[in-house]
């Protein structure tokens, strides 16, 4: 059976009190974030609880992720690895196989001056990983960060993922993919999907739209805005096209619609957003499951 759930992304601190919400609407999965570290949570406790909330439903765990900088281990960041540690090692009892963040960077350096780092503290947690059957994908987002510096994410440039992949060529090391992130940078994902869809573990369901009148008379630099984070189903990107792409290419996991962005879809009508944005998604994706009739004569298909 072809299916690619779509679902949401869910602040791990109150994905309990929510998830019962989104089942109601038909989310297929959920991704649990932490910010910089997995904080007081009982990791084995919560894993109990969410299992018994998705018991019947179908719906699953489809990610764990903590975003912060494991490479610096400062200030805030401080038990960002740790938490990187956590993670892989309870996922198995969430019924997930994927830890996902940033990369992290040495703070204000070029991204190249981050691949050791990244190699040497990666390079250890993909040996964890492996061996309890888990893989680890890089989210997309640049955190406002350039080649030349940054403070959080190496991940957010295709040039510096052949760096990365170069560095470690792990099979259980992929990409936590979004077109919304690429197309702020001006980039067109589609070709960029085409060619890097057998590295993306996860992809957030996040889209964007470009204002191209303003990019051709201000450029990217003045006061006006020229970019907008949008839920999918309002932004410029066809999700039939990159449904179509990843299936094309075997893939296996989930769209985790990312809300919390959208310049008009948001407070009140976050909620409307968000279900209407899942409406879309599963459209994209074909609707729901329908199973062939069977033929009794010829070569059984239609």
């Amino acid at each position: 059976m072809m299916h690619l759930p779509i679902g949401a992304l869910l602040k791990a601190v109150y994905a309990e009190e929510v998830i019962p919400h989104y089942l109601a609407h038909g989310f297929e999965s959920f991704g649990l974030t932490h910010w910089q570290t997995t904080g007081a949570i009982d990791l084995a406790e919560q894993a109990k609880r969410v299992s018994a909330l998705l018991e019947g439903s179908n719906a699953s765990i489809s990610s764990l992720t903590v975003f912060g900088n494991p490479l610096t281990g400062k200030g805030d960041n401080e038990d960002t690895l740790k938490s990187w540690e956590r993670l892989i090692d309870h996922a198995h009892l969430f019924g997930t196989d994927l830890v996902t963040g940033f990369t992290g960077r040495l703070t204000d350096e070029p991204i190249t001056a981050s691949l050791p780092k990244y190699k040497e503290v990666f390079g250890e947690l993909s040996k964890r990983a492996e061996a309890r059957g888990v893989r680890l994908a890089f989210e997309n987002c640049d955190m406002n960060g350039t080649w030349d510096k940054g403070d959080w994410n190496i991940a957010h440039n295709s040039i510096a993922w052949e760096m990365m992949f170069d560095a470690l060529p792990n099979d259980n090391i992929g990409l936590q993919w979004e077109p919304c992130h690429q197309m702020v940078s001006l980039i067109d994902p589609i070709p960029q999907l085409r060619k890097w869809a057998t590295k993306i573990f996860h992809v957030h369901g996040k889209d964007a739209t470009i204002a191209w009148d303003v990019v051709r008379e201000h450029g990217i630099h003045g006061p006006q805005p020229f970019v907008w984070h949008r839920t999918p189903g309002f932004g410029d990107t066809n999700w039939a096209d990159v449904i179509t792409i990843l299936m094309q290419h075997g893939y296996q996991g989930s769209i985790d619609i990312e809300g919390r962005h959208d310049p008009v879809y948001r407070d009140e009508l976050e909620m409307s957003g968000q279900v209407y944005a899942l409406q879309y998604l599963k459209r994209c994706r074909g609707g729901e499951y329908v199973s062939n009739p069977r033929i009794r004569y010829g070569n059984g298909k239609l």
